[in-house]
Order: C-alpha cells, then structure tokens, then sequence
C-alpha cells in the first residue's frame, strides 16, 4: 500500500485523500481505524514475504505509520489505535527491525544500558508500571533509533519520499484542526494557549505537529522537489501550516520550525559559501519572499487575535499586564524555567543514580505533580550520572552530524531535523513520536545517485 502512496505522480491525490482523511476523523474514527491497520497489515505482510533488502521499506512504514499518532489521539481512536500509539508501534517496528538484521548504531546499546539503573529505584515510594513506560519508553525509542537507522543509507528520492510520509498524516492534522476549530470571529482570544484553535485537543502537541509539517513543505519547496506537483499550492500548504500553529498559542511548535528553517539556510550554505561567495548570496535572497510572507501571515493573525499574538510571544500574560505578576523567564516559558530548576535540585541531593523513572514529578519543591517538560532535567534527576552519560552520548551524536562534509545540503536537512527534536524534548519532553522519530531519521546519510539532477533542481547548487 505504501508503494502506492509514495507514488510520484500522483503527489495531489494523496495530499488530496489525507485531507480527506483528516476531515473524516472529525465526524468518526473508524475511517482511521480502518485506513491505519490496512496499510499496517499489507506493509508488515509484505516485509515478512520480501527476500530483498527490507530497510527502506521498513523505515517507509515505520515513518508513515508513527505519524498517525496525534490525529489518533485527536479523533478518540483509542483501545483500537493506543492513545500512545507512535511510540509503541515505533518500539515495536524497531525491535523487528532488528530481528531483520539492522542494528549496525552500537553506540544506541550503550544509551539503553545507561537508563536500566533509574528502573531500581523509586525515592518517591509512588511509581507505578504506567508511569515508568510513560516517562522511559520515549528516551528508550530514542536509543533504539539510533542503533537501527545509523549508518544507514538512503538515495535522494528515497529521502523524500519519507519525507512525503512524514508529512502526509500532518496534513490531516490540519484539516481536521481547521473543521473542528469554530470560526474565527466566535473565538474570544487571550494570552493563553487556545484550545479551541487546536480543534479542542492539546495546543503543545499540536502546535508541534502543525510546525514540523510547515518544515517539512519548507523543504519541497526550498529544495524544488514536487510535493503537489504546484509550487504556489505548496507556499499555501506552508502557511496554512504557520497561520494555524501560530492561532494555538503555543509557541514551541513555531520556534522549532523557525529554528529548523534557519538551520538549513546557515548550514547548507558552508560548503557553497566557501567555492562561491557570490552564489551563497544569491541563494540565501531566494528566501526573502519566503521571509515576507512569513511576517504578513504574522501581522495578519496578530490582527485577527487584537494583538494578543504579539503579547503572548514578547512573554505578557495576563498577570504581568495587570502588575500583579513579574515578567521573567519562567512565565516566559510558562513555568519550564521553574521544572527545570526543581529538576536540577533533585540531582544535586541524588546525583549518582538519581530519584527513579517517574519518581521526579512527585518530588519536585514548587512544580510537584508536573508532568516533565524538559527531558533533559529530567534524564538528570531520574537517572543521575547515567542520565547525565546518556544525555553526552546524545549531544555528541548530533555534533557529529554537524561535522559531516559529504552531500553538505542534505546533511543541513538532517541536522535540522535534529535540531528540531533536541527543541522539541525542551517543551514537550519526549510524550509523542516526534523527537525519537526525528533524531532517527538524522542517523541516515543520503547518497545521491544523479548529481546532475540533483544541480539542476537544488537551488543550493544552481547557477
């Protein structure tokens, strides 16, 4: 089934057909339901016959299906689709690809090794089985990524198909966030975050969703590779993309797209900037009507919101307004600065081993009950040292890709997507598929096959 969606020259139906999909969802669930399971079933079946070299099959499936996860959570697919489904399909599908004989990111074992301590231990006396699979089984995903997709090859084309895999269920996330949400002249805004703009649903993990799919079209675009097949229908998609993210209030999901965008336009143009000055300059003035739409889509929500837009991302909330509240930081960050800090405090009084999974959010002095928004802080107060280990190791895997040299514009789309993920863990930890996901994918080198093509359509290389 995937075969047929990764078709390239059908790219609008199936831009098409998950529009629908997401539009669907609004009204029943078991559309999804059914759509998920038959593309499960056919690709695992198919895996299972193939006698072929299965890994880009597999990272096909294991890309599109994960990415169903929050238009699951949105729709109410759950017992049939788990409410947690991107990181127990993306265990599972990882497991069976080793099985499969992809396992070649030792480095990925030694960060699993290092979180097995923090299951021994309990200083809060309250952790349950729930609790400990909620707060490990993200980290865990992580490591496990890193063993099956490093050193792992994919061709130009290949790459952007996952890309169009990625991108397609993000695709029904909009819609349905735009059916559900009312209209907007009904909306009351305020400095917080809007879950009626989220269709009703968490405006984090949404918002998050909305930024990672406007990064994603970024890249057809700035890459000249068809996504529609219509390069001012895929400008539109992107800023459907921003205007609504930008609507929820939630600001993580925009800086991680913002921070992402800039990682490709800085990083791609090293390599460029260093045989040609001239070139590099041209290419970077490609995105300034990129850049003036950007600001339009901006200005044009901060009206529609009476300016709250403009309020919510300077820090303002409703206190600091009033005098009633100092502005700072923490409320800046709502409140992200303070778990951190309480973070920081339970590794300093347990620094060796630290507190136990899931134990943090019961300890903390002035966010106790919390859930964990900053996974690092996290990994350092549950896990101690050892989290401490883990956290180097995954540092210093990413410094590694900002290192790499060959195919410099392909490494600044990975390196961007790791960017992305690190960002992501900073204000949303690691409760959804997309930071395991993504510092996956980043393992992968990208190997391209014809280079003339590849000049010709790139707009890093054009002349």
């Amino acid at each position: 089934m995937i075969s047929y969606i990764i078709n390239r020259k059908t790219p609008l139906f199936w831009l098409i057909f998950h529009v629908v999909l997401g539009a669907l969802s609004t009204l029943t669930p078991w559309v999804l339901i059914i759509w998920f399971y038959l593309v499960l079933m056919t690709s695992v079946f198919n895996l299972f016959r193939s006698t072929e070299n299965s890994f880009v099959p597999l990272i096909y499936l294991i890309t599109y299906a994960t990415s169903f996860e929050l238009l699951a959570r949105m729709s109410g697919t759950s017992p049939y689709m788990p409410y947690e489904l991107g990181k127990y399909l993306l265990f599972v599908l990882l497991i069976f690809g080793f099985l499969k004989g992809f396992r070649k990111g030792l480095i990925g074992w030694v960060m699993v090794v290092l979180l097995l301590p923090g299951l021994l231990i309990d200083e809060a006396g309250q952790t349950t089985l729930k609790n400990i699979i909620f707060n490990l089984i993200g980290p865990v995903n992580v490591a496990l990524a890193v063993v099956f997709f490093k050193k792992q090859e994919v061709t130009k084309e290949e790459f952007f198909n996952l890309l169009r895999l990625l991108l397609y269920p993000l695709l029904a996330v909009l819609a349905f966030t735009i059916i559900k949400s009312p209209a907007l002249d009904k909306i009351e805004f305020t400095l917080n975050a809007n879950f009626a703009t989220a269709g009703g649903f968490g405006t984090n993990q949404v918002s998050t969703a909305l930024g990672l799919g406007a990064f994603v079209t970024f890249l057809f675009w700035w890459n000249r590779m068809k996504m529609t097949g219509f390069r001012w229908l895929d400008i539109l998609i992107f800023i459907g993309f921003v205007f609504r993210g930008l609507l929820t209030f939630s600001r993580g999901g925009m800086f991680g797209v913002a921070l992402g965008i800039l990682t490709v336009l800085i990083f791609s143009q090293r390599q460029v900037y260093r045989s040609n000055a001239l070139k590099s300059v041209k290419t970077i003035m490609l995105a300034v009507p990129l850049v003036i739409l950007l600001v339009f889509t901006f200005v044009y929500a901060d009206r529609i919101t009476e300016g709250k837009l403009s309020l919510r991302y300077q820090g303002e909330t409703a206190g600091t307004l009033r005098g009633t509240k100092e502005k700072n930081f923490n409320t800046f960050t709502t409140n992200r600065l303070r778990i951190l800090e309480d973070d920081y405090k339970l590794w300093k009084e347990y620094p060796v081993l630290g507190v136990g999974v899931g134990a943090s959010t019961h300890m903390r002095e002035s966010s106790r009950e919390f859930l964990s928004h900053i996974e690092i802080s996290r990994l350092l107060a549950e896990h101690g040292i050892p989290g401490l280990m883990y956290t180097v190791i995954l540092f210093a895997i990413g410094f590694n890709l900002y290192r790499r040299r060959k195919y410099q514009q392909y490494n600044a789309i990975l390196l961007a997507m790791f960017v992305i993920a690190i960002f992501t863990t900073f204000h949303a930890a690691m409760r959804t598929y997309i930071s395991p996901l993504l510092i996956g994918l980043s393992m992968l080198s990208v190997d391209i096959n014809d280079q003339t093509e590849t000049i010709e359509k790139n707009p890093l290389h054009r002349e």
